[in-house]
């Protein structure tokens, strides 16, 4: 005996051959989407990624900067600082200097006197500084030869020399 022919199974075959051909077409195309979808994932990472190591350089560079400056700032700082206690070093040692010379010679108050008077006319009225020196006065007019602003003046007359107490040598 022969088996029974089924009058359906070509249409069943070919359904389901084209039923496997639509199935392969979606896979297909699934696989296309996935490896577009993974390859411009990976070009926005690795443009992510540049961005981010360009912001981290042009960071580390402004920091860098901020650094540069702030280290540059200090020493100027230190540098004024420095020149500063040399000066006043210095003032201490002229101030010194000058008291001492009115203390070693008598002469040098009279003859600041007599100065005064000659500045100031003969009614000025001359004072004794506390730390050696004179004051004269006449209204309107005053004349300081104290210790204190004669060593002043002097320093005063250095000028720009006195950059060179801090240049080197």
């Amino acid at each position: 005996m022969t088996a029974p022919v089924d009058a359906l199974s070509p249409v069943r075959a070919e359904l389901l051959r084209a039923a496997r051909v639509s199935a392969d077409t979606v896979r297909d195309r699934a696989q296309a989407d996935v490896e577009e979808t993974l390859r411009s994932a990976r070009a926005t990472a690795e443009a992510e990624l540049a961005r981010a190591r360009g912001l981290g350089r042009a960071d580390g560079a402004a920091t860098a900067a901020r650094e540069r400056v702030r280290a540059v700032q200090d020493a100027w700082t230190a540098e004024l600082a420095a020149r500063a206690e040399v000066y006043a070093a210095l003032r201490a040692a002229v101030l010194a200097g000058v008291r001492r010379k009115f203390v070693e010679d008598a002469s040098l108050r009279s003859r600041c006197g007599k100065a005064a008077l000659r500045a100031l006319g003969p009614q000025a009225r001359v004072t004794a500084a506390s730390e050696g020196g004179l004051t004269a006065e006449v209204p309107g007019r005053r004349i300081d030869l104290s210790a204190d602003a004669l060593a002043d003046r002097a320093l005063n007359r250095l000028g720009v020399l006195a950059e060179t107490l801090w240049e080197p040598t």
